[in-house]
């Protein structure tokens, strides 16, 4: 509920504060005043687009702040919360406009964006107006309105529900598929992978042994040739001469190093490694000539294996010490083809299932749909009538959708349908009512679901336009009935509606120091009698209209 507003230097409105409260509440005024702008004042608050032109001559910047009594179930709770916006019994929205053209939003001093504001004040407050085209005037408000206008909540959830199955159940069968497709599409080449690499059968570290392989390979020849060399030296025959001469010459000094006071010591361990040393080397010499492969004739060989490893490798941008892995991974990826098949099958049954509950939940929704509309059109007729719109026709026009727009709300295009004059065609209700019609209209609806929606305001302008006398008293009637469950602001020249109002302001614009500016007051008693009187009679206000606007007044409060 909007508990206050106010305005700071908003086209001729220099400074305004108002305080609204529970029920009904009439803003009245002469043509001219400055009414059109205090909606238009709240609608930049409310997040609406914003003209550079609604800023004050000689100000650089308008600012409106709209405060909301909230209730803890209220939907712009959660959306709030989403946001991290701390709220407690009220909600302040606060919009700025610079002269150039700026605009900031702001949620309880926290900055937000001009999108945000708008779907958080579409939650707050409904707007009805002749060239208003969001509530109920929106074609695609209407299927919501018929489901709460009807109680369908049960229907609706069970249909969320089984579409949300369906579409999951619609979603892993795609997937499946696409990822069957694409395996089928490679199975030939990954069997033919396959089948190489079983017949080369690569091992890890296989590369490294054969790159060092060839590389002795490469030099076999010259490292032949050192060892023989080496041999040659260290060997005549069998015989190791250069290896008995260092065992004779520790023998000899080993055998007079007693004599010599020790001096001789270190010469007879030098001796002693030297032989122990040279000895090793010699059994080296002779291993290593028989354990290196060097058969130069076994390097083509060797080439081949390596240079196939990394070409296959390469091919499939793999590490060579990496193919037995891929090759594990191909194996997985046939294997998982294999079993595609079952798995499809019963994706498949799994859609096929989801798809008949699906289509069975939508029908009960339209069955409850149709049900509803058949007493929604005969109330809201009903309430036309009453408004002295006779003749009116007004039809819910329920239509079946492709099965590709079905969606978690089901599966119809719902609008609303008139023909306001006898005998002509019914016709989508925003584009065959005339602007008076339109709300007048939009209060019935409203009236016959006083419950839809989650608005906690609704604001009703140009509502008695082109009416007068008993139609204007059935309006006031029906907006006094709504005001019992929202507040209802209600821009009004009608005595009939404003006598009934359980807040009255007056709007005025009177001029001061050369300046005008709009003024608003909220009337007591007396003045509203006088305010009544000035719409009954007109500029002259005499002590008849008073009277009757006192009747009026007394009438409408008992």
């Amino acid at each position: 509920m909007l508990i206050r507003l106010s305005i700071r230097d908003v086209v001729v409105i220099d400074r305004l504060d108002l305080e609204f409260g529970r029920g009904l509440c009439a803003l009245t005024g002469e043509t001219g005043t400055g009414k059109s702008i205090l909606l238009d004042a709240l609608s930049l608050a409310l997040g609406r687009r914003a003209e550079p032109g609604l800023v004050r001559r000689g100000a650089s910047q308008a600012t409106v702040t709209a405060t909301f009594e909230l209730l803890v179930e209220h939907v712009a709770q959660s959306m709030l919360k989403t946001r991290g916006i701390a709220v407690g019994g009220e909600l302040v929205v606060r919009r700025t406009l610079t002269s150039d053209g700026r605009s900031r939003a702001f949620v309880n001093d926290q900055s937000v964006t001009i999108g945000f504001l708008a779907e958080l004040g579409a939650a707050l407050i409904e707007i009805h107006g002749q060239n208003d085209r969001l509530g109920l005037l929106d074609p695609g408000t209407h299927r919501a309105t018929l489901d709460v206008a009807g109680g369908l909540g049960d229907f609706l959830t069970r249909t969320e529900q089984a579409y949300g199955r369906w579409h999951d159940a619609h979603g892993l069968l795609t997937a499946g598929e696409a990822e069957a497709e694409a395996a089928r599409r490679d199975e030939a080449e990954l069997r033919q992978d396959l089948s190489e690499l079983k017949a080369l059968a690569p091992r890890v570290g296989e590369e490294s042994k054969l790159a060092e392989h060839r590389a002795l390979l490469r030099k076999a020849s010259v490292i032949t040739e050192a060892l023989a060399k080496a041999r040659a030296v260290l060997f005549i025959g069998n015989e190791r001469p250069v290896e008995e001469a260092v065992r004779l010459a520790h023998r000899t000094i080993s055998d007079i190093s007693g004599s010599a006071e020790g001096r001789l010591d270190a010469l007879v361990s030098a001796l002693d490694r030297t032989s122990i040393e040279l000895e090793e080397a010699v059994n080296l010499l002779e291993t290593i000539g028989h354990d290196l492969d060097l058969d130069p004739n076994k390097l083509p060989a060797v080439e081949e294996r390596l240079f196939t490893l990394r070409d296959f490798a390469r091919k499939h941008s793999s590490p060579v010490d990496e193919l037995p892995q891929l090759e594990e991974e191909i194996e997985r990826k046939l294997s998982t083809l294999d079993a595609s098949h079952e798995s499809l099958k019963l994706k498949r049954t799994a859609l096929i299932a989801a798809d008949s509950d699906l289509e069975n939940e939508v029908k009960r929704l339209r069955n409850a749909r149709v049900n509803a509309a058949k007493e929604l059109d005969l109330e809201v007729v009903k309430e036309v009538e009453g408004l002295r719109m006779g003749g009116t026709k007004f039809r819910t026009e329920i239509n079946p959708l492709p099965r590709e727009k079905w969606s978690a709300a089901g599966a119809d295009q719902i609008g609303f349908t008139v023909a306001t004059v006898t005998g002509s065609k019914l016709g989508p209700i925003h584009k065959i009512a005339s602007g008076g019609e339109l709300s007048r209209f939009m209060l019935a609806l409203r009236v016959v679901i006083a419950s839809a929606g989650h608005a906690g305001t609704i604001v009703f302008d140009e509502i008695d336009s082109g009416i007068g006398g008993a139609v204007a008293d059935a309006v006031g009637q029906r907006l006094a009935r709504l005001s019992s469950s929202v507040q209802v602001l209600v821009v009004t020249h009608q005595p009939q509606i404003a006598a009934r109002a359980s807040h009255h302001f007056q709007v005025s614009k009177p001029g001061r120091n050369g300046k005008i500016s709009t003024r608003v007051e909220k009337l007591s008693h007396e003045k509203r009698i006088e305010e009544v009187a000035r719409m009954l009679a007109g500029a002259r206000v005499t002590d008849e209209a008073r009277a009757a606007a006192d009747r009026l007044i007394l009438e409408a409060e008992s």
